[in-house]
């Protein structure tokens, strides 16, 4: 008699935690993450792109008080079944992110985070984001980043008192993935010191946690100010210019 097959282990779960607490104020107070490209609006494309990627399980979407519900109606008419909470951010990144990996799912194994306002980011990118950390059992994290194409200058009272080769140094962008263990004891740490890093990775760096770098697409950007949002638009474009050819 032959034995039963065994059933292979589900693979490790993915909670995505979009941050979208901010208030646009460098956008002069409107609600960056509603304005529409091509029709979709700008959160309703980012949440696609998690729901899209097989690798994902859960999204967590961490907001403002008051956009709770708004939010989570554009999540109903997107059909976006992974989100599983929608839950209010701090007055900083930092608390919100930590509001956010608090309410993940205990299952969760790994935690992805990523900006509301990148509305670009593909399903094969964050795929491969979470693969390559899978891939890499000593390491802590890895963040997708894009290597510095402008001359960099280092700058003092109105100076230029160097130039450092800008072959090390990367523009971070997110997503950024963590085990979720470590990332949660990072923040714990960084709370208690009152540290307030520049990034999510930098929580981690500061413990001595090993970070890989995922390179990524420079049209990741971060929809932040103005002209931010014609450069977006002009991307849609050329995305839909490229697939009408194909």
């Amino acid at each position: 008699m032959l034995g039963k097959r065994r059933k292979k282990p589900d693979p490790p779960a993915v909670c995505a935690v979009i941050v979208a607490a901010g208030s646009s104020r460098r956008m002069g107070g409107e609600n960056k993450l509603l304005l529409e490209i091509d029709g979709v609006p700008v959160l309703a494309r980012t949440l696609s792109a998690f729901q899209k990627c097989a690798a994902i399980r859960d999204i967590v979407l961490v907001c403002r008080e008051q956009d709770i519900m708004p939010y989570t109606e554009l999540a109903k008419a997107f059909s976006i079944d992974k989100l599983c909470t929608v839950t209010r951010g701090g007055e900083t990144r930092t608390e919100s992110v930590l509001a956010g990996i608090t309410a993940a799912p205990e299952s969760a194994v790994l935690v992805a985070v990523h900006d509301g306002a990148r509305p670009l980011i593909s399903p094969d990118l964050i795929a491969h984001t979470i693969a390559t950390l899978k891939g890499n059992i000593d390491c802590d994290g890895a963040v997708v980043a894009h290597p510095a194409v402008d001359t960099l200058k280092v700058v003092e009272n109105g100076v230029i008192v160097g130039t450092p080769d800008r072959r090390v140094f990367w523009n971070a962008q997110t997503p950024q993935v963590f085990r979720a263990g470590i990332y949660r004891r990072a923040h714990a740490s960084a709370l208690s010191d009152g540290f307030m890093g520049t990034d999510d990775s930098s929580l981690i760096e500061r413990l001595g946690g090993r970070v890989l770098v995922v390179e990524g697409k420079r049209d990741n950007i971060k929809l932040t100010v103005p002209e931010d949002y014609l450069m977006l638009a002009a991307a849609v474009r050329t995305m839909y210019m490229k697939g009408a050819e194909e």
